[in-house]
């Protein structure tokens, strides 16, 4: 393993370097260090209302648990195939897709990127604030809904959003260290909570719960791998791009996959279990009455804290991937500058979603359904272009001008670009939107055994990579070589 000591920045320096590759001499990185980061990033309670959106598909907990792993280990595995193409171009993963679909092409992908990260950034700040709410009732009898208690709930995202942006303004070398140290801390704290949980669970109505169906099954796989690993695959290079040009691929993939897999299993699982246990917490507005209803009141206000700390680890990572993106889209800003840009867009959206949104679950699942789609017809695009493309070209990734090496025909790699588009509108063809009781789109092959089992982010990654493919795209030579 590669000594750090003498090479990583200062926990307390502001990282100055924004999706400019990093050179050769300063990727000093181990695949160790992004085992902790995923671990950590994916500790957070949101890995209950995904368990218990699996109980909702009539699942039973075993099954779950088996959707769980796949799910998430098989989804963030593909993150830890995009960790590569970071080391390789030292550079954040949608700045290295300019050089797939051209300098101004890329905007398209980028622009998905981006509304990913502060929707997460949303779901995150809204449930950390919910969590707040949940405490301050707990604690001074104030009420349990956000719509019922305004005045927590703008603390709740206020306190949130600060905490957040102390440490992902600060960049790559705190949050190394940030996320090492708390998977450890509250890796611990969890495990021990998780005890109480489990002892208090009522087996008898888990017993009682039926097995779904393999479609069901099919569906729940889906609905993991959208709200995991697809979520976070366009941010793979961002961290990875420190790493050592001496790693092998194989270590990569395994820090991604294991890293995020171990701990998103466990909480699936055990939100899966509280599902089961108690069938009304799938009709709450607030995914923190799990908890509530779960444990003593003083183990769980401790859980509620510990939970608010675990979004904490999730949602600055995710912050630090938006400020890259945004920089990515051109926009001329200091990364710690960007990331207070898209923070005030998040908290903005969270106080909407909190106060004026009605329900937590069918909007949180359409939000992850919808975006998956696209995202994963940009992975179909990226990977396939992986099998060629070992090498970038740093001038051409930084320039958007006519005479960039990116270029291409008007600045759009059509050949790229297209396949692209043909993925989405392939994976919205099997959608159906339903974020309240009512489908507010179905589309016309829903219907299909594909769109009914929730292939479509599926369906979209992999008819973007064939097209891509028959159009020649993994037979380009690379243009231009990082020495």
């Amino acid at each position: 393993m590669t000594d750090l000591s003498n090479n990583a920045a200062p926990l307390n320096a502001v990282e100055q370097r924004g999706i400019e590759p990093v050179p050769r001499s300063e990727q000093h990185g181990y695949p160790l260090q992004l085992f902790w980061v995923w671990f950590a990033a994916n500790i957070s309670v949101i890995g209950l209302p995904l368990g218990i959106s699996l109980i909702a598909l009539d699942l039973s907990v075993w099954q779950a648990a088996i959707v769980a792993i796949v799910g998430a280990f098989g989804s963030f595995a593909l993150v830890g195939l995009i960790s590569v193409a970071g080391q390789r171009g030292g550079a954040p993963s949608l700045t290295l897709s300019r050089a797939i679909f051209g300098a101004r092409g890329n905007a398209g992908p980028t622009s998905v990127a981006l509304i990913s990260r502060l929707g997460w950034e949303t779901v995150n700040t809204s449930t950390a604030a919910l969590g707040v709410v949940t405490i301050s009732s707990l604690l001074l009898g104030t009420a349990s809904a956000a719509k019922q208690a305004p005045v927590v709930t703008v603390v709740g995202v206020a306190l949130f959003v600060g905490l957040t942006v102390a440490v992902s303004a600060m960049g790559h070398a705190t949050i190394l260290v940030v996320q090492k140290w708390a998977t450890w801390i509250f890796g611990a704290i969890n495990l021990v909570i998780i005890v109480f949980l489990v002892v208090r669970v009522d087996w008898s109505a888990v017993a009682a719960t039926s097995s779904g169906s393999l479609a069901a099954v099919l569906t729940g796989i889906g609905t993991i791998a959208a709200g995991t690993g697809i979520g976070w695959a366009n941010s793979g290079a961002d961290m990875a791009r420190y790493q050592s040009p001496r790693v092998k691929a194989a270590p990569l993939v395994l820090s991604a996959a294991a890293g995020a897999g171990i701990p998103l299993t466990v909480m699936i699982s055990m939100g899966a279990l509280l599902g089961a246990s108690h069938s009304e917490i799938v009709d709450s507005a607030n995914p923190m009455d799990t908890i509530r209803a779960s444990l003593p009141p003083a183990v769980a206000i401790t859980y509620l804290i510990v939970s608010f700390i675990g979004l904490l680890l999730s949602n600055h990572l995710s912050v630090y991937s938006a400020g890259l993106v945004t920089l990515t889209l051109g926009i001329r800003l200091k990364r710690s500058h960007a990331v207070i840009v898209d923070v005030v867009v998040t908290t903005t959206a969270s106080l909407l979603f909190l106060l004026v949104a009605d329900g937590f679950y069918g909007p949180f699942v359409s939000f992850i359904s919808v975006l998956a789609v696209a995202i994963s017809a940009w992975v179909g695009v990226f990977l396939v272009d992986m099998i060629r493309r070992h090498y970038y070209n740093e001038e051409a990734l930084m320039d958007l001008s006519r005479s960039s090496g990116y270029w291409y025909t008007g600045g759009i790699r059509w050949r790229a670009f297209a396949p692209w588009l043909i993925g989405i509108v392939c994976g919205v063809l099997f959608m159906q939107m339903t974020p309240g009781s009512t489908p507010v789109y179905t589309g016309p092959l829903f219907d299909t055994w594909l769109g009914r089992n929730g292939m479509d982010w599926l369906i979209s990654g992999v008819v973007a990579a064939v097209v891509y493919a028959v159009l020649g795209g993994a037979k380009d030579a690379p243009k231009g070589a990082r020495s």
